[in-house]
């Protein structure tokens, strides 16, 4: 009789999660495996993928006077200046922001709120507000300092505007996180630390971050490998920038593999995959953190 309830209450949790595995097996394994092998083809996207083994991957790394060799590390380049620039940020900014709400003065549920709705919105609105903003002739930005810039198209003001929207339309998720964590802290703690004479500092090294440490390690993880997918703020903010300078690895990808003119699917699948072992080096590193907490 246990052993018969045992399994009842197994295969009904089983039932639950079942959806979500079909559906992560057709909309994310299969797309994945399929992607894998049109890496090592040619493929227009049109009659039959043609194999050529590890051409496209070496065209791809080791032949220097190959467009596909400069737009794969010209992408990577211009992607990981993203990422050291935005990452920081978007752990830093959110944390002050939590520490500050957790004060438990009137008003924090607004100022939340106000945080996070512009997560909210599609990339697509936030560029058309922004770039009103940030207009050269009718923006308040350039009206207000007196300047006379296109930030869409002059280095480092166009690094500078993406910066600036990713931060703001991006924060709040993190800040909510680390809200809730930090409200799990016990106070006691805090008043204990306060007895002995700890300042507002030395409680924050000693029990704040501690308490919020896996909260941090995996904002600081999920952030990263989300910033090295970034796509839309480059495309619709600056369009590549001047000269290339802001064009992300995925916008090379996705104009290989779906642009108006002939599609080069097979080499766009093998710049996807060789990203996506990056980012399985960066998730590994990940889980070795996590093991190394627990």
């Amino acid at each position: 009789m246990h052993t018969s309830s045992k399994t009842k209450k197994e295969l009904k949790s089983f039932l639950f999660v079942l959806p979500h595995l079909i559906l992560f097996f057709v909309f994310g394994f299969l797309p994945i495996l399929f992607g894998f092998y049109i890496s090592f083809t040619r493929w227009d996207l049109s009659g039959v993928p043609q194999w050529v083994g590890f051409a496209n991957y070496q065209e791809i790394l080791f032949n220097l006077d190959s467009t596909f060799h400069f737009q794969f590390f010209n992408g990577m380049k211009n992607t990981f200046i993203f990422v050291i620039l935005t990452v920081p940020l978007l752990i830093l900014i959110p944390l002050l922001l939590a520490l500050a709400m957790s004060a438990k003065l009137r008003g924090t549920g607004f100022f939340q709120a106000v945080f996070y709705v512009p997560g909210l919105f599609s990339i697509s609105a936030i560029a058309i507000i922004w770039l009103l903003v940030f207009n050269r002739r009718v923006g308040p930005v350039n009206n207000l300092f007196q300047m006379d810039v296109v930030w869409t198209t002059t280095q480092p003001y166009a690094w500078i505007l993406i910066l600036i929207v990713t931060v703001w339309a991006s924060m709040g998720g993190n800040m909510i996180i680390y809200r809730a964590a930090i409200s799990g802290i016990p106070n006691e703690l805090y008043e204990a630390a306060q007895i002995d004479g700890a300042n507002s500092f030395k409680r924050f090294t000693a029990i704040t971050l501690p308490g919020i440490r896996f909260q941090l390690l995996y904002t600081l993880v999920m952030t990263t490998l989300g910033s090295f997918s970034v796509y839309g703020q480059p495309r619709m903010l600056t369009d590549g920038g001047p000269v290339q300078s802001t064009t992300s690895i995925m916008m090379y990808i996705r104009e290989l593999a779906f642009s108006s003119g002939k599609s080069i699917a097979g080499m766009g699948s093998a710049m996807a995959i060789l990203l996506g072992v990056l980012m399985l080096i960066i998730t590994a590193f990940q889980f070795r953190l996590m093991g190394k907490e627990e």
